[in-house]
């Protein structure tokens, strides 16, 4: 019988790439997925240590492995385990804490691994899959602790990523994400001393994966708006129908006396005019972003002007956290922390305010067609005869309503939504639900016609008919 192998990660896509792969590694080494209520006899948890909190959910996830894993080896690694590793150490079950994510092939050549992977051969139960492009971030804002504990700026090599891209579209991913600590500051490391012109940036690596042939499309995930270059914003129009017109820039703060305190590298003015170039080179482009709120020392005034600089940029989706001070960095030690009820009356409003922006956005893509990454599918029931919506084959595919108990029959004159990844269906109409290129949820209606089905998983060109601001009603489009 084969050694079994239980996997959890916490926090960010790099996270999750890194652990799927060691999980793919451990595989070449025979190791198999735990199936439900197995025990494994190696369990590796991948640790995130971005908030106080990250912490604490590390620790319960390992106590869980071992108590429901007890006599296996459990193998600790991430962020947290970087930062406390005797900590970490203590925690019952593990046998081992990786400090350096450099020292992963090492980890794997240790479980038996000889042929350490470069780079993953798909993404296990994920429709899009994460590539890791880049390690590390030099800056040093003073609220995170990341760069304490992923402080090497490593860039992979741009073969492993065009092979590994490869093959992930060959596997059936049709959108990849390009990821990195710090995204745009791919090649900064391969960069020094030498001259200009031969500079390699994400840009170039963009340039690159876009002539990869396939029926798939890239998207980046946050980046700084600093490092949305005139380069980089022509590769992406350019190539737009290849790289999503969807950008996340991390703002964290619309005001610039608290930029200054949170040691950000620009102003709102800067920021505003990247958002205005991307706006007039690419067509309604997605702008999201990330936002904290209640961070020491901001003043009503202060949060006003943030309030604004989201209504000037205009933002799709704002991740809205409020403040919370980390341990380690100097954030924690400023003076006049604010409470926590302002801190939450404060991201309350600011939601508010992502809501209206958010349909003002919706509403402007009414008519315009989009294409569609679909995640899951639903029948509505009716008499006519037995059909099984298509599956992505050779990935398992998790859909809405997994879990739900098969309802009664209904008479010929209702009509009522049942999983279609499982069961036989009696289907004339399918709801199908997906995340258009702008990064918005799209859901289609569409009838079942014999040869005109859309796989889960596949690429489908809609044209947006309405939008209730949460999400966008579509029809399929004929390519």
């Amino acid at each position: 019988m084969s050694a079994r192998i239980r996997v959890a990660t916490l926090g960010c896509k790099v996270n999750q790439y890194e652990t799927e792969l060691v999980r793919q590694g451990l595989q070449r080494a025979g190791y198999e997925d735990c199936r439900e209520n197995e025990s494994a006899d190696l369990c590796i948890v991948n640790t995130c240590t971005v908030t106080n909190e990250g912490d604490a959910k590390s620790r319960q996830v390992v106590r869980r492995m071992h108590r429901d894993n007890p006599d296996a080896k459990i193998v600790v690694m991430g962020c947290y385990a970087t930062r406390a590793p005797n900590e970490v150490a203590k925690l019952p079950g593990v046998v081992e804490v990786i400090e350096d994510k450099r020292e992963l092939p090492d980890l794997m050549s240790r479980f038996g691994v000889i042929d350490v992977p470069t780079g993953l051969d798909g993404f296990s139960g994920r429709h899009r899959a994460y590539v890791k492009v880049q390690d590390g971030c030099l800056l040093r804002c003073s609220y995170c602790i990341i760069p304490h504990v992923r402080p090497q700026l490593t860039s992979r090599p741009q073969d492993h990523i065009l092979d590994e891209v490869r093959r992930l579209t060959e596997s059936g991913h049709r959108e990849v994400v390009l990821t990195g600590i710090h995204l745009g500051h791919y090649g900064v490391d391969w960069n020094r001393n030498q001259p200009r012109e031969n500079w390699i940036r994400l840009a170039h690596l963009l340039r690159d994966m876009c002539e990869i042939p396939g029926d798939f499309r890239v998207r980046l995930s946050s980046i700084e708006a600093t490092e949305v270059t005139k380069e980089l914003i022509s590769v992406l129009k350019e190539y737009g129908e290849r790289i999503v017109p969807h950008l996340h820039l991390c703002l964290q703060s619309g005001s610039d006396s608290v930029l200054r305190r949170m040691r950000r590298r620009w102003g709102t003015k800067m920021f505003l005019d990247r958002c205005q170039l991307v706006r007039e080179s690419l067509k309604k482009p997605a702008i999201t972003t990330d936002i904290i709120v209640g961070f020491p020392g901001e003043t009503e005034i202060e949060f006003n002007q943030t309030l604004e600089t989201c209504h000037k940029a205009g933002f799709s989706k704002i991740h809205a956290f409020p403040f919370s001070a980390r341990r380690g960095t100097p954030a924690a030690e400023m003076p006049n922390q604010i409470e926590k009820s302002v801190r939450s009356e404060r991201v309350s409003v600011l939601t508010d305010v992502e809501n209206h922006l958010r349909r003002e956005y919706y509403d402007s893509l009414v008519g315009e067609n989009l294409e569609v990454l679909i995640e899951s599918s639903k029948a509505l029931c009716s008499s006519s005869s037995p059909v099984r919506l298509p599956q992505m084959e050779n990935r398992k595919q998790p859909t809405i309503g997994e879990n739900q108990q098969t309802q009664p029959p209904q008479s010929s004159d209702q009509r009522e939504e049942k999983d279609t990844s499982n069961h036989l269906i009696q289907s004339r109409e399918t709801i199908l639900r997906g995340t258009s290129c702008r990064y918005a949820p799209v859901e289609i209606l569409v009838a079942s016609k014999p040869g005109h089905s859309i796989d889960v998983g596949e690429l489908a060109q809609v044209r947006i008919t309405a939008s209730d601001g949460e999400k966008l009603d579509a029809v399929v489009v004929e390519k």
